[in-house]
């Protein structure tokens, strides 16, 4: 007589459902992603991201503070400039914002860790990630510029950069000019595997970073392939990545698990501003269980293979962690 089999047994009580539960989003894998704008006194929400905010430096330091009591150590900044030109020159300047915004984290809070967003899109008037000729972005002459962009954010105090252009060759060229400078312990996070989304469409609400013309599918990736991926992900290794990230992540799973099998380094996945606004329109609606969602959500992403989790739940999941310890 065969034995009846019961995986049930393990789920009995919420003692064994934690003892053998297989992955956990801790409060080490989050970054809180965060949009500086000039002025003071400012933190004004995002109508496309709710419960996000643009903050003026003085509100980014104060929002920090519960940041780091969460336990959060890690941050991403996105900037909003007061102009914009053809060349994006303020996302290169030392007195732009999120200079000043590095400058101001790392005075205030030496042990967070600062990651910049080297980037184009939101500085320049076309709204496209590199230097564009007649409606067509250049790539090889945007290299300089992207690592003119990272180099002064190390020279603010970033301690990672993490340019998100899709330009081929950034990653070196961003590289040698850090180490040029003396540099050489500023990490490259690469985004090596950006896809052409129609899951930004919040994020670009919030920096103003909309293309003007034309989209983005001549350099971000077809939603369609992940050999593709790989090979993107391969190459940035090679020219000197220390992470790499594949963004956006839900309906990306897949491709997160490619990466991670594929490389030895480790692998960021960004929820995206889409991928948050739907749970919280959904919620706002009735419809999902916000806490819930966020659980279950994050989970699929650290089990993907994500070592590192990219989210505007940041806060909302430390908190959450810190209240049920496992």
């Amino acid at each position: 007589m065969s034995m009846l089999k019961r995986p049930r047994r393990l789920r009995h009580t919420e003692a064994l459902r934690n003892l053998v539960q297989e992955n956990r989003v801790n409060i080490s894998d989050l970054v809180f992603p965060m949009f500086i704008v000039h002025g003071e006194g400012i933190k004004r929400e995002i109508p496309a991201l709710p419960g996000q905010y643009h903050y003026s430096v003085d509100q980014m330091l104060e929002e920090l503070k519960e940041v780091v009591a969460l336990g959060i150590s890690s941050v991403l900044f996105f900037g909003i400039p007061q102009e914009k030109d053809e060349y994006g020159s303020e996302a290169y300047d030392m007195q732009g914002i999120v200079q000043r915004a590095v400058r101001a984290a790392k005075k205030q809070f030496p042990k967070l860790l600062v990651i910049t967003d080297v980037c184009l899109c939101q500085y320049t008037s076309h709204g496209h990630c590199g230097i564009v000729k007649k409606e067509e972005v250049l790539n090889d002459e945007t290299l300089d510029v992207l690592a003119n962009i990272a180099l002064s954010h190390a020279m603010a105090g970033a301690d990672v950069v993490a340019p998100s252009d899709m330009m081929d060759g950034r990653v070196e060229r961003i590289r040698v000019v850090l180490d040029r400078n003396k540099f050489n312990h500023v990490s490259i996070l690469s985004y090596s595997v950006k896809y052409a989304s129609a899951f930004y469409g919040p994020f670009r609400d919030a920096a103003g970073s909309a293309p003007q013309f034309g989209d983005r599918r001549s350099y971000q990736m077809s939603p369609a392939n992940v050999r593709e991926a790989i090979k993107e992900a391969l190459l940035d290794v090679e020219e000197g990545a220390d992470m790499l990230m594949v963004k956006p992540a839900l309906a990306y799973l897949d491709v997160i698990r490619a990466v991670k099998e594929a490389t030895n380094i480790p692998v960021a996945a960004y929820q995206v501003s889409g991928e948050y606004s739907m749970i919280k329109l959904a919620v706002r609606e009735g419809l999902l269980d916000e806490e819930k969602a966020m659980l279950e959500t994050l989970t699929s992403i650290k089990r993907a293979g994500a070592d590192i989790i990219l989210t505007y739940f940041a806060k909302d999941m430390a908190a959450w962690i810190r209240r049920n310890p496992q």
